[in-house]
């Protein structure tokens, strides 16, 4: 990294100091670990986006809403931590289609276990699981996702994806709630139960709620969608639940020196919390939090806020459930977010999507199945496809030792951007992340600027909230690429 480095430096004969990824120099020995095949660096040959992305997209839109598209993307030249475009360009990607890429992007076991038998199978028989599912499928999920399991959860419910994954662990929130007033899963429904219903009135159809918090996003179907308090654009013009709405703690940073001032904001939302269970005209079945707010602009709580939060679940008998949709599966130096947290108990129900490939919840009490068939029920009910490739997705983070190469490698980035924001705090504003990984993000008043210019720097990079940018690389991110990263972030800010 030493001649990259001081090639920055040519470039700026004015600048006395070093440029932060020369302080954080690493070996080559390191870069060939994973993906000894994808470029040394980033490339950039033509404007972004180029001549052939513009054509390609221009089709597109013919037969395709294209207005949120990004940059059409060449996967068979995408290696590793590198994602190419129609013209040419290789830029490290620190998004990872939106946190979702575990492994690295056209990875060689990946590409095995997409050819095996069993894949073969799964996509050309594809099973509606609930009534048909293959002689393997207890196989599959138990030495796949119930491997995985969070501690205390050792049943699973697949689902297609994290909005689903949030819709079904509600409606087992809401099945298990009214089956304890019933008196238990023995007690048969009335008439009146079973009548109104149908006219989506109670009792059948019960006026309950699920807590989820200010800026917090679960998905974009109707329940999910309710707990969803991120940005208006995602839930104008849709009918939604009259469910309460909790505050998030907002910390300032660094969390060093504003500790008791935290402490006091997150004592404030617990006791809301409280009250909200507590007084809420439609009775809470269920409070549902991320790990750490992403889409909403990548907000972070101690460990000790969520196990306020399980305590007053518990106290009140309301069902705690983590939406690990986008903190799961390693990206904070754990397997998953919140355990990072040390709870007394588990979660009720963990939900999952992104990264694993597939989707579901965790759960572990079996009262949380319902109490007769076809009630928590679909066609597929998930995809033996996607459990396939997220046990071969485990399979590499095992043989890499992926999870601690995220928390090495995030521990290292965190410190060079620690550096660039004590030379550029106006750019880089609350820095946070510390000890989660790569899960790292920070605030600019410049932030679409960054974002619009990191792509000729060759960074595909995204933002969340009102003015953060977040960083989700990868587990196969590695300590030369952080320094690749730091370099052209700097770069970035220095021509703003």
């Amino acid at each position: 990294m030493a001649s990259i480095a001081r090639s920055s430096l040519r470039m700026r004969p004015a600048m006395m100091r070093a440029p932060v990824a020369r302080a954080f120099a690493t070996t080559g020995a390191r870069r060939a670990a994973y993906f000894p095949d994808e470029p040394a660096a980033p490339t950039v040959v033509s404007a972004i986006p180029g001549p052939k992305n513009k054509a390609a997209v221009a089709e597109l839109d013919k037969v395709f809403d294209v207005r949120s598209v990004n940059m059409l993307t060449d996967y068979s030249k995408s290696h590793g931590n590198y994602i190419a475009d129609l013209d040419g360009n290789q830029l490290l990607d620190v998004y990872a289609q939106i946190a979702s890429i575990p492994v690295g992007y056209n990875n060689p076991h990946l590409k095995e276990v997409a050819t095996s038998p069993e894949m073969v199978s799964a996509l050309i028989n594809r099973p509606a699981l609930g009534n048909f599912p293959s002689a393997d499928w207890a196989n599959i999920l138990e030495t796949g996702l119930l491997k995985v399991a969070p501690k205390g959860l050792n049943q699973v419910f697949t689902a297609m994806a994290g909005s689903d994954a949030n819709e079904t662990a509600y409606k087992a929130a809401f099945m298990y709630y009214r089956q304890r007033q019933r008196g238990g899963p023995q007690t048969e429904f009335t008439e009146e139960e079973l009548q109104s219903t149908m006219r989506n009135q109670g009792p059948g159809s019960p006026q309950l709620s699920i807590m989820s918090f200010k800026s917090a996003f679960h998905g974009r179907l109707f329940g999910s969608l309710s707990t969803t308090r991120s940005k208006p654009i995602h839930k104008l013009d849709i009918p939604a639940f009259d469910w309460p709405q909790a505050t998030f703690p907002t910390l300032k940073y660094p969390l060093a020196e504003h500790a008791q001032e935290n402490a006091q904001e997150e004592k404030r939302c617990l006791e809301e919390v409280e009250r909200l269970i507590q007084e809420f005209h439609n009775p809470v079945a269920a409070v549902v939090v991320e790990p750490i707010q992403s889409e909403g602009g990548d907000n972070h709580a101690s460990p000790a806020f969520f196990r306020g939060l399980r305590e007053i679940t518990q106290r009140h008998g309301v069902l705690f459930i983590v939406d690990e949709v986008q903190t799961g599966v390693g990206a904070t130096g754990k397997f998953w977010a919140h355990d990072h947290w040390n709870l007394p108990t588990p979660p009720d129900m963990v939900t999952f999507s992104k990264k694993a490939q597939a989707a579901g919840y965790y759960y572990g009490n079996p009262a949380l199945r319902p109490n007769k068939p076809y009630r928590q029920f679909n066609t597929w009910m998930g995809d033996p496809a996607r459990a396939l490739i997220f046990r071969g997705i485990i399979e590499e983070i095992e043989r890499g030792d992926l999870i601690k190469n995220t928390a090495s490698t995030g521990d290292y980035l965190y410190a060079g951007l620690q550096r660039l924001a004590e030379r550029y705090p106006e750019h880089l504003q609350n820095l946070r992340g510390q000890g989660q990984g790569t899960f790292i993000a920070w605030d600019s008043p410049r932030r679409d600027d960054i974002i619009a210019k990191s792509k000729a720097e060759g960074i595909n990079i995204g933002g969340s909230g009102q003015n953060a940018i977040r960083l989700r690389p990868m587990l196969v991110f590695q300590k030369h690429h952080a320094d690749l990263l730091l370099e052209r972030v700097e770069k970035i800010i220095q021509k703003l």
